[in-house]
């Protein structure tokens, strides 16, 4: 991948999105099956914020992603996705107003990161915790402007934030101003709380 084509992803990703309003990226699992209380979960809330009028963003693939995309297609919202190209797990889900297929992470975590107002980060392996700690830096360092990232489920995410609290703040390796826009929460009704708060809609 050249850095050519990565600016070319970047480019036909901002004319496809040059329209997207009050938009709210959801990370989670390809993995999930859609019996999961995760992706039920997940599928309400983005039909209730489409309802709303927030558009969703999602990796565009299945489980979780799916779960964003099928919750907020028809709502009030746009339902968008943005597909990564793998060699096996990840196809596009058909619940997409707008579709992007990236072949580059770097131009479709920017994309993310450059069109969302909040994060919400459900369950997930090693694609959601990158995808995490990139919305957690690029905030941190200013790069965007500070917006709500919440993780959604105390069991799953109780043992990261300990550890950013015991391990990384004890040592003072961040500040606690730094983690004033990181939530922990399972309920649907402090979230829209939450992005009611920083995102007002018209």
């Amino acid at each position: 991948m050249t850095q050519h084509n990565i600016c070319t992803e970047v480019t036909e990703a901002d004319h496809a999105m040059i329209n997207v309003r009050h938009a709210v990226s959801i990370y989670g699992s390809a993995r999930l099956p859609e019996t999961s209380p995760e992706y039920q979960f997940t599928e309400q809330l983005a039909h209730r914020l489409s309802q709303l009028g927030y558009s969703i963003i999602s990796g565009g693939g299945p489980s979780i992603m799916q779960a964003a995309n099928k919750g907020a297609f028809g709502g009030r919202g746009q339902s968008i996705g943005l597909n990564i190209v793998l060699p096996h797990e990840q196809k596009a889900n058909e619940f997409q107003d707008i579709s992007l297929q990236f072949d580059n992470f770097s131009a479709r975590k920017a994309t993310f990161v450059k069109y969302s107002q909040a994060h919400l980060v459900m369950a997930g392996g090693f694609g959601t915790l990158d995808e995490l700690f990139e919305c957690l830096t690029q905030v941190q360092t200013h790069k965007v402007a500070r917006c709500p990232i919440i993780l959604v489920g105390r069991e799953f995410w109780q043992g990261l934030m300990d550890w950013i609290h015991n391990q990384l703040m004890a040592r003072n390796l961040i500040n606690q101003h730094e983690l004033d826009y990181l939530y922990l929460t399972d309920d649907a009704d402090e979230i829209v709380d939450i992005l009611q708060k920083h995102i007002p809609l018209d």
